[in-house]
């Protein structure tokens, strides 16, 4: 059903600042009629849709800017509301003037997120895509862009639709038992029913473990960089950075806190954090850092471990790789200053499955990157498949996953139609809850306030 806002809001669409344009948004029935009032120029309420005016906007006799009027009446736009779009010159002074006189000719200011608000309650967006909106204005990679971008155009709800309408029919058919339970007959095949919710949990434990990659697509992949001190973990981290980030000392426990960068591998951001060296001190300070270290290591989702042979001799390094297994992520071990090694050394170091660098001399760094790339299979993703990167549409999969497993119980033990319904109807709950057929203003509340306004 498409909701009509009965008021009009306005904000800038445009990043805060002074630049060369700003853009100026407006958006409900009143929308063109507002503007028509201060612009100077063609009739704005007689224009088509789509249509773009040359003329200034005035306050009695004082002209404030010359602009650009963009129309797009409703049902054909954004919002499916009449929007306009004032294109005026960059300066703060002249968009805080344009807005002030747009909210006293009948507009109000804009809450954060309201103009996708509408687009969703007027039936242009359901609430996942309504989300991606947010991610694809906040992606700084490839990666995240086309995941973003898969999603606002309907990638994921044209999964979740599919699920829905299936059980949907059947739910039909088990309510339509409860009508003729004295007469005891089944309407929905109980085999036909086990073979779809089946199926369904394929594609939902599909959907659910694809989160381990949508959220680092999303979010970025958090790599750990460890290992004793001095051993040039912050030359590493200088050298992916390809700048002077951490400081470079030859005296040992010279990081006493995490420091944190990114970089983009390939089209998937990289967030390396370089640690204090893990070791027993007196130093309360660097006692510190070696405990948020190992904080640190436990929110990885990759532990690069740095080792210095020329510091410690073989046997030393393999102990400190059992140390590294007992943390339980992913890791890769990472032999420093190959360059001072001996062909003998390399050898023996070999058995370790090492990746051997110079991080000084910025020797092997890029095969580092690639081989990060292997360890956290992102390097071949398909762009076809659907990824989940939202925490709450992942807790809503699990939900519908445990819906469904008491339904498959009550088909392999038979139970009364109305137990069935209630379950099936549990499950399409939680799966309505994704895009949005299923909400809450708490839900709406909290989704949008995290919009910029203008948006």
């Amino acid at each position: 059903m498409s909701i009509q806002a009965e008021d009009t809001i306005v904000a800038l669409a445009t990043p805060v600042g002074a630049g060369a344009i700003g853009v100026i948004r407006l958006s409900g029935p009143d929308a063109i009629k507002i503007t028509n009032k201060v612009f100077k120029g063609k009739d704005l309420e007689k224009q088509d849709s789509h249509t773009v005016h040359f003329g200034t906007i005035r306050e009695g006799d004082l002209i404030i800017d010359e602009v650009l009027v963009s129309l797009f009446v409703a049902p054909k736009s954004y919002t499916k509301e009449n929007i306009v779009e004032i294109s005026c010159h960059g300066s703060s002074y002249i968009i805080e003037n344009i807005i002030k006189l747009m909210i006293r000719n009948g507009a109000r200011g804009a809450k954060p997120g309201e103009f996708t608000l509408r687009a969703f309650l007027n039936g242009g967006l359901d609430l996942s895509q309504a989300e991606a909106v947010a991610d694809l204005i906040a992606s700084s990679s490839e990666t995240s862009h086309q995941l973003a971008m898969k999603q606002m155009r309907g990638g994921f709800s044209s999964e979740l639709k599919n699920l829905r309408d299936q059980l949907i029919h059947f739910a039909s058919m088990i309510e339509l038992e409860l009508d003729f339970s004295e007469e005891d007959v089944e309407f929905a095949n109980r085999g036909q029913l086990k073979q779809l919710i089946l199926d369904i949990q394929k594609v939902l434990d599909k959907l659910i473990t694809s989160f381990d990659q949508g959220n680092v697509l999303k979010n970025g992949v958090p790599v750990v960089i460890a290992g004793k001190p001095n051993v040039g973990k912050s030359t590493l981290l200088n050298a992916l950075l390809n700048e002077e980030r951490a400081i470079v000392s030859d005296i040992a426990g010279t990081t006493r806190d995490t420091i944190e960068d990114e970089i983009n591998v390939k089209g998937v951001i990289f967030r390396f954090i370089d640690t204090a060296g893990i070791r027993e001190t007196q130093d309360v300070i660097e006692a510190k850092g070696v405990e948020r270290t190992l904080e640190k290591i436990k929110q990885a989702r990759l532990l690069v471990y740095l080792a210095d042979p020329i510091q410690d001799d073989f046997a030393a390094v393999k102990e400190q790789l059992d140390e590294v297994k007992a943390y339980n992520i992913p890791y890769l071990l990472v032999v420093n200053k190959k360059d001072l090694l001996s062909a003998e050394q390399i050898e023996a170091y070999s058995q370790l499955s090492p990746l051997f660098i110079s991080a000084k001399n910025n020797l092997g760094v890029d095969e580092l990157k690639d081989r990060l790339l292997e360890i956290v299979n992102l390097a071949n993703l398909n762009s076809e498949d659907v990824m989940v990167s939202n925490i709450r549409h992942v807790e809503a999969l699990q939900k519908t996953h445990e819906a469904l497993v008491r339904v498959l119980y009550g088909i392999d033990n038979p139970v009364a139609s109305d137990f069935l319904a209630m379950d099936i109807r549990q499950s399409l709950y939680h799966l309505g809850e994704i895009t949005g057929e299923v909400t809450t203003d708490d839900l709406l509340d909290n989704i949008f306030s995290k919009f910029c306004i203008g948006k």
